[in-house]
Formats: C-alpha cells, structure tokens, sequence
C-alpha cells in the first residue's frame, strides 16, 4: 500500500508541472536512432538526438558489435578490479589516448558516471571547485559528492572567475582548487573560453577540469574542445563521452599516467559498477577508428549545422550564441515553447522543447540537433515546418 504522504507529493507536484508547462512527456522510439525515427507509427525528421556523426547506426559500429558478442559474450561479468576488464576495454583506452593526445585514459559506464567519479576522487571537504554556472547536472552533482566548497562563476565570465580564483586560493582556506568546465555548453551551444580559463589556472596553480561530452567528435576535427584550442598538455582532466558523437554508451576520463593510475584505485564507479559490454567497447574503438582515419562524417556535421542555422536567423528565429551544431530556438515562455515543439511533431519534425529546470525560467527553447546523417532534404523539410509555424504563432 502506497504511503498517503507519498501520494500526495507525487499527485500535487506532477499535477504543479502540469499546469505550468513543465511536466516532459517521454516519446518511445519505435526502432533505430537516425537521421529519420518512427514514433507512433510515423516518420519524423530527428532533430532532438546527440547522435551526431549518424555512428549510432553505422553498420560498420553494427558489424563490429556483432563480433565482440561472438567473441566475448553479452556481458563483462564483472567490475573492472575484479575481472571485468577485458582486452577490448584496454584496446579502448588506448585508442582514446592517441585520440585525445594524452597519456592515458579511464573508461567508465557513462558520461554522468564519469563526473561523479573523477571530481570526488581528487576532491575533498578541504578543498574548492570553482564551477560554471551552467554547468551540466553531472558537475554539479559530482562536486557535491566530493564535499568540496563550491564556488559559482558567471557564466564564461573570465573576469569574475579570475577574481574568484584569487581570492580562493589567496584566502589559504583549501589544499586544492579546480576549475570546471564544460567544453561546449549543452543548452546554447557556446564553447567555453579555454585559453583564458588554462591562463588563469596557470597563474594560481589551479586544476582544470573539462567536461567534453558535447566537444568530442565535435570540435578540433574530433579530437574535441581541448584539441580545438591546443591545449592537449595544459588541461589535468579531459572528461568526454562515448554516447553521443561516439554512438555508443560510456565515457572517459584522459588525462597524465599518475591521474589515471589513481583513479583506477579510488574512483567509485570504477571499483563499485560492473564494466561496460564487450559489444559496446568494442563499437566505441571502432567509432574512434573512423574519427582518427577521416574528417569526412565531422565535416558533414558542420555543413548541415550551418545549413540549418542559417535558415533559421533568415526566418527570424532566435537561436542564441551557439557555436556548435546546438541549435536552440528560443520561444521565452514554458507554455509557448511546449506548444511550439507539439506543433512542430504534428508537422513531422521531432524536436524537442527544453524548459526549467534544465534552462533558466522563460529561456524556453526547442534545441534542434543537426547530424552528419541528414540530408539537404531532411533539414529543408524541417524549416518549412518552422517558417509555418513560426508565422503562425506570431514568432516571426
């Protein structure tokens, strides 16, 4: 029997959500995550997935996998400290160390779980994080877990961090200090100011911390948001995932030699969760293969990303300071945005819409996510529905 204390939390809130547009209906797939999905028995341009590069689909990642099931069976059977790492993790890893031009790298079983390990194995209560604030939910959740003091920066605002870096490390409070970053910033699309935030960490002998989940395979032709920049040797952590431009499931940490040693031996996730399949681990060095043979997927990626920006700032849309594929079309208001995504779904586009608290309230948005795998005709069809829509909400 269900406690009436719990009932009626849940009925209330659900029913708060409801009434102010911010209550996320989940939309099932019927089938694979491309270019094109099938939802409710109907095709719909996909504009809503991190799939960038389309290697969700790859029939070379496919084949790969197959192989790896052959091979290796299902599952890992275990921890990585047990006997849960296989060859394919180790080939992983070190595929991921040339990638990123590090000395070595740690996998885990997600991006989020990346986070929560790598920033509370080397942060503790006598030490500070200072942390963007935009930061992605996993920072946030992984410098709670560390018991660090957390000290917000205005976003990308290098002067307040500057400041704060000072006063932080000049107060003799803390043992250690670390900056947090995103690389590329998932709700706008913008790229962190890595040269500055490295010239600052430098100056007060702070740790830097980037998040790439939405850089790698991204930026710096692949290689991600730190490589973009050049600053391969300036960087202590190069968080990054293997779910999104990747296609596949997992993430990493690449960092020096003695990090990564030390990780393998007090990151929790690492000690504590079983290792990721043999089929995706497998899948994920062949998805950085590619990456490292040819550019060719990543320069698609940027002609449909600026394809599909610029149509929408000629229909008038409002899509921020995006720098990278995210687009978002900023609506403002919950309700109106919610209403726009809809509208948008009964027109054959699956885009969609993004309110607090993911975002500021009434920074609404519907964020379209432009792969390497759709084609010119995919991203007209998707901007007709918007111009309609858009004239006929009165947007432009």
């Amino acid at each position: 029997m269900t406690s009436k204390a719990l009932q009626s939390f849940l009925t209330d809130n659900i029913n708060d959500l409801k009434e102010r547009g911010l209550y996320n209906e989940i939309d099932p797939i019927e089938g694979a995550n491309g270019p094109l999905v099938k939802l409710d028995g109907k095709t719909k341009i996909n504009l809503s997935s991190n799939n960038y590069l389309g290697l969700a689909t790859d029939d070379r990642l496919k084949e790969t996998a197959k192989a790896a099931v052959d091979s290796h069976g299902v599952g890992a059977g275990a921890v990585r400290t047990i006997n849960g790492t296989m060859d394919l993790h180790l080939e992983l890893e070190e595929k991921l160390a040339e990638f990123k031009g590090t000395d070595a790298v740690i996998s885990y079983q997600s991006g989020f779980n990346c986070n929560m390990a790598a920033i509370s194995a080397v942060m503790d209560k006598n030490d500070a994080i200072l942390s963007d604030e935009l930061n992605h939910a996993s920072i946030i959740d992984g410098c709670r877990l560390s018991r660090a003091k957390i000290i917000r920066y205005n976003h990308s605002d290098m002067d307040d961090l500057r400041a704060k870096a000072k006063e932080t490390v000049e107060s003799g409070d803390y043992n250690k200090v670390m900056i947090i970053t995103d690389g590329v910033f998932s709700m706008d699309g913008d790229i962190a100011k890595l040269p500055e935030i490295v010239e600052i960490a430098e100056e007060f002998d702070v740790i830097t911390y980037v998040d790439d989940a939405h850089g790698s395979g991204v930026l710096g032709k692949g290689a991600g948001t730190v490589k973009h920049f050049g600053l391969q040797n300036k960087v202590d952590f190069q968080m990054g995932t293997l779910s999104k431009a990747i296609g596949v499931i997992g993430g990493y940490v690449a960092g020096k030699t003695e990090l990564i040693d030390w990780l393998k031996v007090r990151s929790r996730p690492f000690l504590f969760s079983t290792a990721v399949s043999p089929a995706d681990a497998a899948a994920s060095t062949k998805a950085v293969d590619l990456l490292i043979e040819s550019t060719d997927l990543n320069d698609k990626l940027w002609k449909n990303s600026n394809y599909l920006k610029n149509g929408l700032k000629k229909l008038g849309f409002d899509i921020g300071n995006s720098e990278t594929p995210i687009t978002p079309c900023i609506i403002g208001d919950e309700k109106a945005t919610q209403k726009f995504s809809k509208r948008l779904y009964e027109e054959g586009v699956y885009a969609k819409s993004i309110v607090f608290p993911t975002v500021p309230r009434g920074k609404g948005r519907v964020r379209n996510m432009p792969t390497a795998a759709h084609t010119k005709d995919m991203l007209d069809d998707a901007l007709d529905a918007y111009e309609k829509i858009g004239k006929e909400l009165g947007l432009i």
